[in-house]
């Protein structure tokens, strides 16, 4: 059998029987709007460092400023970027992954081919900032929230396609091969 010609953007489908790849669709983050207080706080403690090195009052040494600006920029600005940049939400053409954590990493997992249902919810701050928090829940295991999801619209999109195409390979699978065709 030949491959099906793509049309208007589709995936290329397997030929029936052959094994379907797992390729990766979407790789992001929580949006980094929460970001930006420690961004300010970055900024603060650069010009405060700035003015008050070698101006500091006579009890005081630069070494203290110094420790002082690094414990902030250490608790304000690199454990929630640390903590940011640990969360990582990944689609791929079978499933779903979460993963987060420093020092323990949690993964969950939710395959496109049980089907789920989707909920987009976005606050007044998600819209104005095109993020949102996708709920998705296949009724049997705890819903998968995808918090803060960047372009939730696009995400929830794509989802759909997934959910679709993997029903219909999954669907097309089940179907026995007519007579004289052989699996790859």
């Amino acid at each position: 059998m030949t491959q099906p010609t793509p049309y208007g953007g589709r995936p290329l489908m397997p030929a029936p029987g052959a094994a379907t790849p797992e390729l990766r669709v979407a790789r992001f983050r929580p949006h980094a709007r929460r970001l930006v207080w420690s961004a300010l706080v970055l900024i603060g403690v650069a010009g405060a460092v700035g003015y008050f090195s070698g101006n500091l009052p006579a009890p005081f040494e630069d070494w203290m400023l110094f420790t002082a600006a690094a414990a902030v920029v250490l608790l304000l600005v690199v454990l929630p970027y640390a903590s940011w940049a640990s969360h990582v939400y990944t689609i791929t053409t079978r499933r779903v992954i979460e993963r987060a954590g420093l020092l323990a990493v949690r993964r969950r997992e939710l395959g496109h081919v049980r089907g789920y249902a989707i909920q987009v919810r976005r606050g007044p701050v998600q819209r104005l900032w095109g993020a949102g928090t996708l709920v998705l829940s296949d009724g049997v295991d705890a819903p998968l929230r995808l918090v803060d999801v960047p372009s939730a619209s696009l995400v929830h999109e794509v989802l759909v396609d997934q959910i679709e195409v993997s029903q219909i390979l999954a669907h097309r699978d089940a179907q026995p091969l007519p007579p004289g065709v052989r699996s790859v």
